[in-house]
């Protein structure tokens, strides 16, 4: 049970001391100016206390930044979600809550935060980042520092619903990036195009993930750049693990390149001069320079190697569950929303599907076997 004791200050004003014990024997004191104000913290304090909800108003004082500093560090995340979630919370969510008490942020507060972000980031980043947020607060509730999140009824950007179409590179464009590439990283258009590997994949690539002989590639990692160094890490989703069927064109590419550049003594394919990884902003830079060259669309990336080589699977009567293998995709759904308008056109079948069917009932005809069955009624 919780008590109240009057006292006096020096200057002789009245205070009200409300001592209660919590539910681990710790005793706390809080003081109220006014014996109303102590009488409604002692009724409230002992009805928390007696349904198991009170919370120590010490852990809502930490500040946002203190606990979720501490969250991120008990987290499980792949190396580049790490570095992703640390890039995002000191870049779009310290400055603005970082030094704000966890218990004093209100709906308002992160309803306020995510419209000033939604103005300088992508919708879909402005998500992610809410998400993060969001995660926080939910776990400082299950920590019993603050009583409930304030991430509730929060209103987000809107995402882009109309993904634009990928077009496939031409033949030609390809042949000629590789050849406007480096000579040491010129087989790396030819592998991502003729195996839809991931730029990442690709660099992270090691001889023992080779098989020559079959023809296969194995593709079970990638190089990621954190913190501006490069290591080898897990690949995007656990769907990317997979092997991949190397046609000869690619075999004969990559044989030739590590007979000019002998793989690195950690087995890596492709490497700068040194012998180093090379980093993704190095990647970027030469690629760029001969996408240009080759005349490929503005914008194109390395990414678009990808897409070239979905694109000759579609092209060549492969199904979605081959396509999606082959590229890694999580489900067919993703794989579909991406290329569902390279695969060919039906409506010459749709057409004729339903002429079958009402031309034979127009002329009464017998009913072709490839006609509809309707079920009988009554």
């Amino acid at each position: 049970m919780a008590s109240i004791t009057r006292r006096r200050t020096a200057s002789g004003e009245s205070r009200y001391d409300v001592r209660y014990r919590d539910l681990s024997g710790k005793v706390h004191t809080v003081t109220k100016r006014t014996r109303k104000d102590a009488e409604r913290l002692k009724s409230t304090t002992e009805a928390d206390l007696a349904r198991g909800d009170w919370i120590d108003p010490a852990l809502a004082r930490v500040t946002f930044r203190e606990y979720a500093e501490g969250w991120r560090a008990a987290q499980v995340h792949r190396p580049s979600t790490t570095s992703q979630l640390e890039t995002h919370l000191r870049l779009h969510v310290y400055p603005f809550m970082g030094d704000t008490a966890i218990g004093a942020i209100r709906p308002t507060d992160v309803q306020t935060w995510v419209k000033g972000r939604g103005k300088v980031l992508a919708p879909a980043t402005a998500i992610v980042v809410y998400r993060w947020v969001s995660a926080i607060f939910a776990s400082a509730v299950r920590d019993d520092v603050i009583r409930k999140t304030p991430c509730i009824g929060i209103a987000l950007p809107k995402r882009e619903r109309h993904r634009q179409r990928v077009v496939p590179l031409e033949v030609d464009e390809v042949l000629a990036a590789a050849d406007a590439m480096p000579e040491r990283l010129r087989a790396t258009v030819i592998l991502a195009a003729g195996a839809g590997m991931r730029q990442g994949e690709v660099f992270g690539l090691t001889v023992d993930r080779l098989d020559f002989l079959r023809g296969f590639v194995h593709i079970d990692r990638q190089l990621l750049t954190l913190d501006r160094q490069c290591q080898l890490g897990p690949p995007k989703t656990a769907a990317s693990v997979r092997t991949v069927p190397l046609p000869a064109t690619v075999r004969d590419a990559l044989a030739s390149h590590l007979a000019a550049f002998p793989a690195a003594t950690d087995g890596l394919v492709f490497t700068l001069k040194d012998g180093s990884p090379v980093p993704r902003s190095t990647v970027s830079r030469l690629w760029n320079a001969a996408a240009k060259a080759a005349g490929c669309p503005p914008a194109t990336t390395f990414h678009a190697l990808r897409h070239f080589y979905a694109s000759l699977l579609i092209r060549h009567g492969e199904s979605v569950k081959v396509v999606q293998s082959r590229l890694g995709h999580a489900s067919a759904a993703e794989t579909l929303d991406t290329y569902s308008h390279l695969w060919p056109d039906s409506d010459d079948r749709t057409r004729e599907a339903v002429d079958v069917v009402l031309e034979a009932a127009n002329h009464g005809s017998p009913r072709d076997d490839r006609a509809i069955e309707v079920a009988p009624t009554g």
